[in-house]
């Protein structure tokens, strides 16, 4: 078999940004013909294109009402409400750049993020504010401003209410003259080891995300409502509730609360704002609990054409269950912080179950091995992309910028194998969770896929143990669907028969729950460090 090479993907035609441009000011420009239109919705309400296009700008004169200089940090903790885009694109058409921060995260968090950003206000909601308030006095750096969105008490002099902020400021006239390579904002990698790394994007990316996947792939329109479990602080998120509606003039559907399935159904039903989404953007994780969930809506309830997973590798028997139930495909991809969104996806109309799918256009991939050089096609790599929407940065960190950011390749973490029937990729694993077993890999994931498949299994999570000869085995902790019942053995059994038998887990646990990150993410290093009494 032929090794694997960068694919030569021409991918759209897109026109690249000119010599200024304000991403802000972009989905701005885009609407101008939208002004009655709704943009937004949460729980208290709508804001319509034109409403945005002033609060944008009122929130930009704002901040630089307070001093803030070009290229200066406004750090954002908010929850996902109408509140959030008006912060986040209000800093960039400043010429200022958001650092958009995970709202599940500590006191702890927020202090270093705060001291490693540099940030020289801050814009948070009313229910973040007392965490927040902990973070500035353990930090040993000041801000000029706290701008509190909704609050539930009274202010402190240093802090001002939002709507009174936007009313003191009228709209700024004309964007920051940035270009598509300045900084534009900020996004925290989840940190799953160590300190989360500021990983810096430029105006542009965003752009080409919108136009190489929101556009291209998912074929997303003005027509659309969307509403993504993910949380706009994430990458993920960032893309599917705003950079992506607004690039096409669409609705999204906001919700600050988390994506329990409750929580979920209500807004699929239409509960919230009398919209019904028509785009759902989630994570394996959320889809296996919903499918779970006695009160799954029926395909007839709903107003979806399309949903859209990341996060975590889409198992294949989770995707097929789902389009038993709903008639529609999940439309699994793979993204990162550092590429901004996704690079390696399905799509409408052409999903292959069990694997990620075929390379976005406009994105080359590459697996390379332990020699650095190419893999064969069926063979477990180190997937590497190549693409116009790629980070800038780690912000002050050289080392791991260097080992992420290699000559216009970006080296993900995943292994991954790619498929010599139809060059689609199938997800192997972190490049950390590879276990070698009787001197053989086995990808955690696709015994973790195996089990899942299971009637009683809910979720499943495997890592390598240590026998009393120290060596490698494998071991599997599985979380059982409410009320039903399944032995060690007969899960033993059912690995056996449909994968190589070296694969099946020499040892199963029974665990209430698993592990994870703020983004649904298995945490495998947490159960390792668990089996190690560290």
């Amino acid at each position: 078999m032929p090794p694997t090479a960068p694919l030569s993907t021409t991918g759209p035609a897109v026109a690249a940004p000119g010599e200024r441009f304000n991403f802000a000011q972009h989905l701005l420009a885009t609407n101008t013909g939208r002004a009655t239109k709704a943009a937004f919705v949460d729980d208290a309400g709508t804001v319509s294109y034109g409403q945005l296009d002033e609060r944008v700008r009122r929130m930009a004169a704002g901040l630089r009402g307070l001093g803030l200089k070009r290229e200066e940090r406004v750090l954002l903790l908010m929850q996902d409400t109408t509140d959030w885009p008006v912060g986040f694109l209000g800093a960039m058409y400043a010429g200022l750049v958001p650092v958009a921060v995970n709202t599940l995260l500590t006191a702890d968090d927020y202090a270093y993020m705060l001291e490693h950003s540099r940030a020289q206000a801050v814009l948070v909601s009313g229910a973040l504010l007392p965490v927040l308030t902990s973070a500035l006095v353990k930090s040993d750096h000041e801000v000029q401003k706290v701008v509190v969105a909704r609050p539930a008490a009274p202010l402190h002099p240093a802090e001002v209410e939002l709507e009174a902020f936007l009313a003191a400021h009228a709209p700024l006239s004309k964007p920051a003259a940035t270009s598509g390579d300045d900084p534009g904002f900020w996004l925290y990698s989840s940190g799953s080891t160590g300190r989360p790394k500021g990983t810096v994007h430029s105006h542009a990316n965003p752009y080409y995300t919108c136009e190489l996947y929101g556009k291209a792939v998912l074929g997303l329109t003005e027509a659309d409502v969307c509403f993504s479990a993910a949380k706009l602080f994430f990458a993920y998120g960032l893309g599917n509730g705003l950079t992506f509606p607004m690039s096409v003039g669409a609705t999204t559907l906001l919700m600050p609360e988390r994506p329990t399935p409750d929580a979920t159904f209500k807004r699929w039903l239409g509960e919230v704002g009398g919209v019904k989404p028509t785009v759902f953007y989630g994570a394996p994780t959320g889809f296996a609990g919903m499918l779970a969930h006695p009160a799954l809506p029926k395909r007839e309830q709903l107003a979806l054409r399309l949903v859209s997973s990341a996060g975590e590798a889409l198992p294949a028997e989770l995707g097929e269950r789902f389009k038993r139930h709903f008639g529609l495909d999940i439309v699994d991809g793979i993204g990162s912080t550092e590429m901004l969104h996704i690079f390696i996806s399905n799509a409408p109309g052409r999903v292959r179950y069990g694997s990620t799918g075929w390379p976005v256009p406009g994105y080359d991939i590459m697996l390379r091995g332990e020699d650095g050089g190419p893999v064969p096609d069926g063979e477990p790599g180190d997937l590497y992309i190549h693409g116009p929407s790629a980070a800038m940065m780690y912000w002050g960190n050289r080392a791991k910028t260097r080992e992420t950011f290699q000559g216009g390749w970006t080296k993900s973490g995943d292994k991954y194998v790619r498929n010599a029937d139809d060059g689609s990729y199938t997800y192997s694993g972190r490049s950390d969770d590879m276990l070698k077993v009787s001197g053989i890999y086995v990808s955690p994931f696709e015994v973790e896929a195996t089990l899942v498949m299971h009637p009683a299994v809910l979720e499943a999570a495997v890592i390598g143990v240590a026998d009393a000869e120290g060596l490698t085995k494998t071991k599997a902790f599985v979380v059982r669907k409410a009320g039903a019942a399944v032995t060690e053995e007969e899960l033993k059994v059912f690995v056996k028969e449909k994968l190589a038998p070296y694969k099946y887990p020499r040892q199963i646990a029974f665990v209430d729950d698993l592990p994870k990150t703020a983004t649904g993410k298995i945490q495998r290093f947490k159960l390792r460090d668990q089996e190690r009494g560290t």
